[in-house]
C-alpha cells in the first residue's frame, strides 16, 4: 500500500462478473462485483477480480475500467458447470491464482471474497499471502432452505458457510437481517460483521421518457408492470401472475417479464400455462435476458416495478427502478424497509399474497401518472445509494480490518 493506495484481490469463483444477467448464476451478485471494483478503481486503488473460466473465447484478462481489471483462472474443463459442481476444483483455481500472482510479481493488502465458493479461496490466500480476508455471503444457504422454495441448499454449503462465518477477518453484510441471520443461524460473532448497503449506479440508471422508453421497447400499453431478475421459483412470479387478476377492471396492464436463459426455459414454461390458466396470457411477455445498458428502458417505460421474491439479500432491482424514477411494490425482502418510502416512492407488503400485491399496485396504477417532478424526487431517494458513497463505506471497512491486522498482539 502507498499513497493511501489499497491492491486488492476479488474472489468470484463460480460466477464470471460479466456474465449476462438474469441467467442462472448471474445477478445482483455480479453487478455488486463489477461496479464495486470500477469504483473503487476511480478513487485510485488497485482491483484484480479473479473468476473461473468457462469459455474458451475469453481472453485471460479484461479491463474492468480505471485500475481495476477481470483475471480468467482455469479451474477444472473451460466449459459452463454447475456452481457446486465447481466446489471439487477449488483447490486447483487457488493455486492457479496464486501462480498467476507470482508470475506477474503481484502482492495485495486484503482478499474480498464474493459467495460461499469464493470464501473458500479467500481463506486459504490469506494463509499463503499473510494478508485480511473479508468475504461477503450475498445469499445464506440456511436461509434459502428456510424460505422453502426451490431446490434445497446442500448440507455441504451450509455446513461450509458455517464454518467461514466464524473464521474470517470480517464479513461484510448488505443488512442488519442478515447480520441477524448470520449470528442466529451460523454462530458468527457481531463484532466481526459489518453493514454495509448495495449501490445503484446513477449514472446508468436514469429516468427516460416514458413514450419514447415504450416505443423503442415496442409497447403501446396504458399501464405496465415490470419485473426484473432470475426466472426460478424463488422469485415467485407465479404471485405477481396472480395478481394481475386481482387488479381493477378497467385495467388492461401489461406485465413485462425481464431475465432468464435456456437453463429456466422449463420455469418460464410453467408460468406460461399458469397465464392460460389464469387468462391473462395476451397481457403477459417474456422478453428473456437484457444487457443491464438497456434496462433503464425498461424500467422508464413501467408504471411499477413488483419484486414478488421470498428472499432477497438485498435487492438491487428496487435500487434500479427507484434511479429511474419508478415506484415499486414488493415483498419484505432484503433492505426493502428501508429503500423504499412507504406511500411516496412505493410500498412494502408482509406475505407476498398476490391480492396484497394488486391493492399496492393499482395505488399506484390509479392516478393521472408521475409528473417530472414526482419522478425526480423518486430518484432522489435513492441518492445514498450512489456507488461513490458505497466504495468508500467498504474502503473505510478494509482499513479497519488491516488496522486490527497489522495491530501488535497484547
Amino acid at each position: 500500500m502507498t499513497d493511501g493506495q489499497l491492491r486488492i484481490a476479488m474472489i468470484s469463483v463460480h460466477s464470471c462478473p460479466v456474465g449476462t444477467l438474469g441467467t442462472r448464476d448471474t445477478g445482483g451478485m455480479n453487478v455488486y462485483i463489477m461496479e464495486l471494483a470500477g469504483e473503487l478503481g476511480k478513487q485510485g486503488h488497485l482491483v484484480d477480480v479473479y473468476t473461473r473460466v468457462h469459455d474458451p473465447a475469453d481472453d485471460q484478462i479484461y479491463s474492468l475500467g480505471q485500475n481495476a481489471r477481470l483475471i480468467h483462472i482455469k479451474a477444472g474443463a473451460v466449459e459452463q458447470i454447475h456452481k457446486l459442481a465447481t466446489y471439487s476444483h477449488l483447490p486447483e483455481f487457488a493455486c492457479n491464482v496464486e501462480e498467476f500472482r507470482k508470475t506477474n510479481d503481484l502482492e495485495y493488502d486484503l482478499v474480498f471474497s464474493h459467495y460461499w465458493l469464493s470464501a473458500w479461496v479467500g481463506q486459504y490466500l490469506q494463509e499463503w499471502w499473510h494478508i485480511p480476508h473479508l468475504t461477503m455471503f450475498h445469499t445464506l444457504g440456511a436461509v434459502k432452505n428456510t424460505v422453502g422454495f426451490g431446490e434445497d441448499e446442500p448440507e455441504l454449503r451450509v455446513e461450509t458457510e458455517k464454518e467461514l462465518a466464524r473464521s474470517g477477518h470480517r464479513i461484510i453484510a448488505p443488512t442488519e437481517k442478515e447480520k441477524e441471520e448470520l449470528v442466529q443461524r451460523y454462530g458468527s460473532s457481531p463484532e466481526n460483521i459489518s453493514v454495509v448497503p448495495c449501490g445503484v449506479n446513477l449514472e446508468l440508471f436514469q429516468p427516460l421518457d416514458k413514450k419514447m422508453a415504450r416505443e423503442g421497447l415496442g409497447l403501446d400499453d396504458d399501464n405496465i408492470i415490470l419485473f426484473v431478475g432470475r426466472i426460478e421459483p424463488l422469485k415467485g412470479i407465479e404471485q405477481l401472475l396472480k395478481a394481475m387478476t386481482y387488479l381493477k377492471n378497467d385495467r388492461c396492464p401489461r406485465l413485462a417479464i425481464v431475465g432468464g436463459d435456456e437453463s429456466s426455459q422449463s420455469h418460464v414454461e410453467k408460468l406460461k400455462e399458469l397465464s392460460r390458466e389464469l387468462g391473462i396470457e395476451d397481457s403477459v411477455t417474456f422478453f428473456g435476458p437484457i444487457k443491464q445498458e438497456r434496462l433503464s428502458y425498461f424500467y422508464s417505460a413501467a408504471d411499477v416495478c413488483v419484486i414478488s421474491s421470498y428472499y432477497e439479500s438485498f435487492g438491487l432491482v428496487a435500487l434500479e427502478s427507484l434511479a429511474c424514477g419508478t415506484p415499486v411494490v414488493t415483498n419484505d425482502v432484503g433492505d426493502s424497509r428501508n429503500i423504499i418510502r412507504q406511500g411516496e416512492t412505493g410500498y412494502v407488503i408482509t406475505d407476498n399474497e398476490p391480492r396484497h400485491l394488486a391493492e399496492k399496485m393499482d395505488l399506484l396504477l390509479s392516478g393521472p401518472g408521475l409528473d417530472k417532478e414526482s419522478v425526480l424526487k423518486i430518484r432522489a431517494s435513492v441518492g445514498e445509494f450512489a456507488w461513490s458513497h458505497i466504495a468508500e463505506a467498504i474502503t473505510g471497512e478494509f482499513r479497519k480490518v488491516m488496522d486490527s491486522h497489522l495491530a501488535p498482539a497484547p
